[in-house]
């Protein structure tokens, strides 16, 4: 019998972006309230979150302030969700294999690698030269994991991103909707409230 892989996104599934957003807000003179009303108004229009930011702040170079803010986003050990390691102790005592792979930054791996998780790997789109939902992303997780895709169950926090692209490379999919992009979209899979239930 092959070995069962979970492969966890890392933004709103292990890492709450709290503590990004806020200083995001900061950065673009508004309150953390009204950037998180104008993410979710623009998110439900089909717009992207760096659409959100020039829109709030007109003529600034988001991309200049996105590189300023690397070091600072890493994520860290009190942005971890509560329940991010006793659902990986639980899974590596079944036999589970674990991986992390998510749409972040280069300098994302070095911090995720420091709060000693336990996965078997950790990617980053930036890595891969590659971005959710692109199917090759999902390609490099076949990749990474050396398994069939039935044996692989990506675990995401967006329907169009995580859940649906993975279903579609063959994979199983798991939903957990919590951070910005929860219940953005109807899922195909049931949603679960906590990594523990997986």
């Amino acid at each position: 019998m092959s070995t069962p892989w979970f492969v966890f996104d890392v933004g709103g599934v292990l890492v709450d972006e709290t503590r990004s957003w806020q200083g995001w807000a900061g950065e673009l003179g508004v309150t953390y309230d009204a950037l998180w009303d104008a993410l979710c108004e623009d998110i439900r229009a089909g717009h992207s979150h760096r659409h959100t930011m020039q829109r709030l702040a007109p003529g600034r170079d988001i991309m200049a302030i996105r590189r300023a803010r690397l070091a600072l986003d890493a994520p860290l050990e009190h942005d971890l969700y509560p329940d991010v390691r006793p659902a990986f102790a639980a899974l590596r005592a079944r036999g589970v294999r674990i991986g992390i792979a998510g749409n972040q930054p280069l300098e994302a791996a070095p911090a995720l690698e420091a709060l000693s998780l336990g996965a078997e790997f950790i990617a980053t789109s930036a890595g891969w030269g590659v971005q959710k939902p692109h199917p090759r992303f999902f390609e490099e997780v076949l990749k990474a994991c050396g398994a069939e895709p039935h044996d692989i169950t990506y675990v995401g926090d967006r329907v169009d991103n995580d859940v649906v692209p993975a279903l579609a490379a063959g994979m199983r999919a798991a939903y957990v909707p919590r951070g910005l992009w929860a219940g953005m979209g109807a899922s195909p899979v049931p949603a679960l409230s906590a990594l523990t239930e997986l």
